[in-house]
């Protein structure tokens, strides 16, 4: 079965074959936690001698991954694509992603936009992450059976709660058949990625393709199981080159099929044919060293909690969207967009949300701010500014000097000084 182009897909490796010649791509791993316990899965950091999922030489914050971008970029221009795959989930650690792709596609508007997920906390983040500029997912699904899944995860923790067996199966599944639904419809590109366990799920990888197919997606990339040592699955077989071709060609009649996967490190960097995650390693652990930059060089924008456009008029908590505003070449004030805000709930989670949406935002104007959000935001590197008065004072304070006035529309009304 062939697949149809996406046009975004042409300078993607991963999603486009043609394209891995050519184009490079760069993970950056800024997720240490998970969610979910696969029984092949041995997330390890430090290591710089295999080359499999769940490995890195080092972990990132957001602003390190920002210069570690900036950085690799110079080394290796033809990267083309900023991916998130780890070393954990990225929606396990769902801050820390979303404030990590909001600095870099807003510092490199160009670049693809991609993250790799089980699945479990994926469709609740689908609006954030197109925001951010998302335009490529890839969701591992071994099973669309929760009798097959309680083999091979050994639990699933939503929230605070942790479930074994069936139960855990049945949820994970429940999510990823949601989230491919959430991506499609937000216009991403989709990718499954299977892997092949013998003896757990290989004589069921078919009803993987057939469910998928009919949700859309656009691939599934089979991959055979790496056997890890300490794992409950270490003493498999890894699957030989000729089960694997047969399930390809199999799966490839209902669904596209990738066929050149190099089962990437959570910090590859590169050209598939060729990764240089341990070249690049002395980099990635000098970016994991650097502090925080002032915030004004890397968020150029500033978050206003008003009612109706004109005031700064509405504590923190009451609002339930943002106004983004940003100051233009010749000195005037623009609305860029607006935000909706995390629902209220949730305690602490809700303001690092909050401060991963605002990732590009510098400082937040609000009426007043409770001291959770302030801490929080502070955190991200992000001003929280208790004040009350006319938007274009209090975006005068941000920036620190005058400003010719104020130019944007909510609704039909313009805004002027």
């Amino acid at each position: 079965m062939k697949s149809i182009p996406d046009p975004r897909s042409q300078r993607h490796p991963c999603f486009n074959k043609a394209a891995a010649g050519s184009f490079g791509r760069i993970h950056l791993p800024v997720a240490p936690s998970c969610n979910v316990q696969c029984n092949y899965c041995d997330r390890r950091y430090d290591c710089v001698n295999e080359s499999r999922p769940g490995v890195t030489s080092s972990v990132l914050k957001p602003h390190q991954a920002l210069e570690y971008v900036r950085s690799a970029l110079q080394r290796e221009p033809r990267i083309s694509v900023v991916g998130i795959a780890g070393p954990g989930d990225p929606m396990a650690n769902a801050a820390e992603t979303l404030e990590t792709l909001g600095l870099i596609h807003s510092a490199f508007p160009d670049l693809l936009m991609c993250l790799s997920s089980n699945g479990l906390e994926l469709a609740a983040h689908a609006e954030a992450l197109a925001r951010c500029g998302v335009s490529h997912v890839t969701i591992t699904c071994n099973t669309v059976d929760p009798d097959v899944g309680a083999g091979v995860y050994a639990w699933v923790r939503d929230g605070k709660v942790l479930y074994r067996g069936r139960d855990g199966a049945a949820l994970l599944l429940e999510r990823q058949l949601a989230a491919v639904e959430a991506c499609k419809s937000r216009g991403m590109a989709v990718k499954v990625n299977t892997i092949v366990i013998p003896g757990k799920n290989d004589d069921r990888i078919l009803d993987v393709s057939r469910t998928m197919a009919k949700l859309g997606v656009d691939q599934q990339n089979l991959m055979p199981m790496h056997p890890n040592p300490g794992t409950p699955f270490g003493d498999l077989a890894e699957p030989d080159h000729g089960i694997m071709r047969a399930l390809r060609a199999q799966a490839g009649a209902i669904l596209p099929q990738m066929t050149h996967c190099r089962r990437c490190r959570a910090d590859a960097v590169g050209m598939l044919c060729k990764d240089q995650s341990g070249e690049f390693a002395p980099m990635l652990a000098s970016c994991a060293a650097l502090p925080r930059r002032a915030a004004e060089e890397e968020r150029p924008n500033v978050a206003v909690a008003t009612r109706h456009g004109l005031f700064v008029d509405l504590h923190l908590g009451e609002a339930r969207e943002l106004q983004i505003w940003g100051r233009e070449a010749n000195g005037r004030f623009r609305l860029r967009e607006t935000r909706l805000a995390p629902p209220a709930g949730g305690g602490r989670e809700r303001w690092r949300m909050l401060a991963a949406l605002l990732a590009d935002c510098r400082a937040l104007l609000a009426k007043t701010l409770g001291e959770p959000p302030r801490k929080i935001l502070d955190e991200h590197g992000i001003n929280p500014v208790p004040f009350s008065g006319g938007i274009a004072d209090g975006l005068r304070r941000v920036y620190g000097e005058a400003s010719v006035g104020l130019t944007g529309s909510v609704g039909s009304l313009p805004l002027s000084s």
